[in-house]
């Protein structure tokens, strides 16, 4: 297996659900970069569980300790190694699913994988537990791309078939990004944030789960971003994107609504304003031939619902090689996707920044 991404900012993620830490180590940021670790810890706030109903009280508090790239406040160029500890391990819960495949999970797929010695606790290498280091690269990464003007904000677009307003594709205010990344509950209406609320917690109520979506946008991200064929934004941001457990859907722009539409209706028409080349519309989601033409970038993103859930039902047993039932017990989110949140943003402000690097080794 690779657990190494990236072109110009490597990542390499390490770590299980249950072992002693979670971590990775980042190559190629630059050197001379200030970190504002607070902002890095309230970004890692945002993801963390155990903070209200709607998420597990598994209670970590993502603390991080950096062992090496960073001296006296700035990245010193060498590779910047983070530890992540995890704290709060129930191990024991999980013992009953040495055997038994839990559906919806990575259980039977990581069995035959590696030949049933993977850690199987809490989901081990395949756990949303993994994202922590994710959120942590994509910290860094937001700051470095804020000297660049470029600011990268999500919310919960849909939890089941309650639906938040949408992101004005032409681009929003740079104030509402500030405005949703302080919310508990990251929705831009909260009269339909409320409802969504409920809806989760009536799911938790029915030992059951919901999933939803998840809109991400990028603002003042420069035209000629990303590359054909095979490096195009789309194809790195979707690796990526996927690379996020329970990830199951990516659309650009208006995805597959644009599919309906005419030539006429989906061809975004261009015009100068104060010199610049604009479009009329954004029904591309700011990219064109896989690259960027100057236009907010925006995709959602489709999240499953939580796999682990307290009613029982129908799998195997690997070790009786026979057909049994299962009711998972222990701490699990009746709905993933509002820790999901600052998982997109962060994956997307890491990406963007990869690209936005190669692109400006070319201009070189």
């Amino acid at each position: 297996m690779s657990g190494i991404y990236g072109i110009n900012v490597k990542m390499s993620i390490y770590g299980e659900s249950h072992g002693t830490s979670i971590g990775m180590i980042v190559d190629g940021l630059p050197p001379g970069l200030k970190l504002d670790l607070a902002a890095i810890e309230m970004e890692m706030l945002r993801r963390a569980p155990g903070q209200n109903q709607l998420s597990t009280q598994r209670r970590e508090n993502d603390s991080f300790a950096i062992q090496s790239g960073f001296f006296d406040g700035y990245t010193t160029g060498t590779p910047l190694c983070v530890v992540i500890k995890n704290s709060d391990q129930h191990s024991k819960d999980y013992s009953i699913l040495k055997d038994k495949m839990r559906p919806g999970h990575a259980d039977y797929a990581g069995y035959v994988k590696y030949k049933g010695y993977n850690d199987y606790r809490g989901g081990g290498h395949f756990s949303g537990r993994l994202t922590a280091p994710l959120v942590f690269i994509g910290a860094v990464a937001k700051q470095v791309l804020k000297e660049y003007g470029i600011l990268v904000g999500a919310h919960i677009f849909s939890i089941g078939n309650i639906k938040d307003k949408a992101f004005n594709q032409l681009g929003v205010g740079d104030k509402l990004f500030k405005e949703l990344q302080r919310k508990a509950f990251c929705v831009i209406d909260d009269v339909i944030g409320n409802r969504m609320q409920e809806n989760i917690l009536k799911a938790k109520e029915a030992m059951n789960s919901v999933g939803g979506i998840v809109e991400c946008m990028v603002l003042h991200i420069p035209a000629g971003i990303g590359a054909p064929y095979f490096d195009s934004l789309e194809s790195h941001l979707s690796h990526a994107l996927f690379s996020v457990p329970a990830v199951k859907a990516v659309e650009f722009g208006d995805g597959f609504d644009i599919t309906r539409l005419t030539g006429a209706e989906a061809n975004d028409e261009m015009n100068y304003v104060n010199g610049e080349v604009q479009t009329l519309t954004n029904h591309n989601g700011g990219i064109t031939g896989g690259i960027t033409n100057g236009m907010p970038v925006v995709f959602r993103v489709g999240i499953k619902p939580t796999p682990s859930i307290g009613r029982e039902q129908h799998t195997v047993s690997i070790g009786g090689q026979c057909n049994t039932t299962l009711a998972v017990s222990g701490r699990h989110d009746p709905c993933i996707v509002p820790r999901a949140v600052p998982a997109i943003e962060a994956v997307t402000a890491w990406i963007v920044l990869d690209l936005l690097l190669e692109a400006k080794k070319l201009e070189r």
